[in-house]
């Protein structure tokens, strides 16, 4: 019998030898598949941040990889049927990449058709927000009206963009401005860009809105990002971290914390990344710790495709690493809660200033 077990035993140990290497040698297996249901409402711990990034970049970013992936059914299960409808199909610029019914953004419309308040725009959450933000797609020329309603209803005050309007000889993106001192009629909305500041990698404008019927006029900020190509990622973090600060900034002093509105084309890939950057950042700094996988789920329950690509996953990871290492002087222009320090020639940020106390 004793001979029996120690045979017993001998097959079992090299049975788990073979399929699971990494007890008997001691590593933490990547997390993946169903295991992160447990683990992705943890945040990473400031001091543990160093060591999570290097365990999933191991063996050519295999841990991101796994992560990424397991991301792809969320949400999927919702219903999209306002979105599908045969007539709202001209205002989506993508056919797969559609709001989800429960928390579209609806439009006022007087039509008692099915369909006829929808645009393709999702509530999105925030830090402390459920509606912090509206992620929806590039304006084509048939959404234009329905795009600046949207602002119009939302009370919004500020819009980033975080894409081109034409890249690589496509069209991203309709432009839904006029030139810089010219007024364009959207419906019942009179639109006139009143200023526009153009730095290196974005450009900064203010639009004036004036309803017709009621002549009620609005100032609408335009952060308008444009060194970031379409599925990928900017050269570098510390440009992006700096243009999220302005934003930022401007955001923290609305004080009836209206919507911001972002998009790119799709509304998704990059829309989903600065949203997620915004709101990790803050936790950073609240918190001293982060939750990129957990945030990005929650973003997918709002929206498919939120961070579209794995380059986009992983940017956000060496985003947070970059704003964790030490700050050695002013010039190399990192984020440090202080935009004054950022924009060493900040004309752009004390005419918003400006703006603000007119406001």
């Amino acid at each position: 019998m004793a001979v029996l077990i120690f045979i017993i035993l001998v097959c079992v140990a090299l049975f788990i030898f073979r399929k699971r290497p990494d007890i008997i040698r001691g590593k933490k297996p990547f997390i993946g598949g169903s295991k992160l249901s447990i683990a992705k409402a943890k945040a990473i711990p400031v001091l543990h941040f160093h060591s999570h990034f290097s365990e999933l970049s191991l063996d050519e970013d295999r841990g991101f990889r796994q992560e990424y992936d397991s991301l792809s059914p969320v949400g999927r299960e919702q219903t999209q049927k306002v979105a599908e409808l045969q007539e709202n199909a001209v205002k989506n610029r993508f056919t797969n990449v559609l709001p989800y019914d429960w928390n579209r953004v609806k439009l006022t419309t007087s039509d008692i058709h099915e369909g006829s308040d929808y645009i393709n725009a999702s509530y999105m959450p925030g830090y402390k927000k459920n509606r912090e933000y509206i992620a929806t797609q590039g304006p084509l020329p048939a959404t234009l009206n329905d795009f600046w309603g949207m602002i119009w209803e939302q009370q919004v005050k500020r819009i980033v963009m975080v894409t081109n309007c034409t890249e690589l000889g496509r069209t991203k993106c309709e432009q839904y401005w006029p030139p810089d001192g010219q007024s364009r009629i959207f419906k019942e909305l009179s639109v006139t860009t009143t200023s526009e500041q153009q730095e290196h990698n974005w450009t900064l404008r203010n639009f004036s809105v004036k309803h017709r019927n009621t002549a009620e006029e609005r100032t609408v900020r335009h952060f308008h990002f444009t060194a970031w190509p379409d599925h990928g990622v900017p050269h570098g973090t510390d440009v992006l971290i700096q243009f999220r600060g302005l934003m930022r900034q401007d955001i923290e002093t609305d004080r009836d914390k209206a919507p911001t509105v972002v998009h790119c084309s799709a509304g998704v890939g990059r829309t989903g990344t600065i949203i997620a950057l915004d709101v990790l950042l803050q936790q950073l700094e609240k918190e001293q710790s982060v939750g990129i996988n957990a945030f990005v789920h929650q973003m997918r329950l709002n929206r498919p495709y939120m961070v579209q690509t794995e380059s986009q996953y992983v940017f956000l990871h060496q985003c947070i690493m970059d704003s964790l290492q030490p700050k050695k002087n002013a010039d190399e222009h990192i984020y440090e809660n202080s935009v004054d320090m950022i924009y060493v020639n900040a004309t752009a940020l004390q005419e918003l200033r400006q703006k603000n106390i007119n406001t």
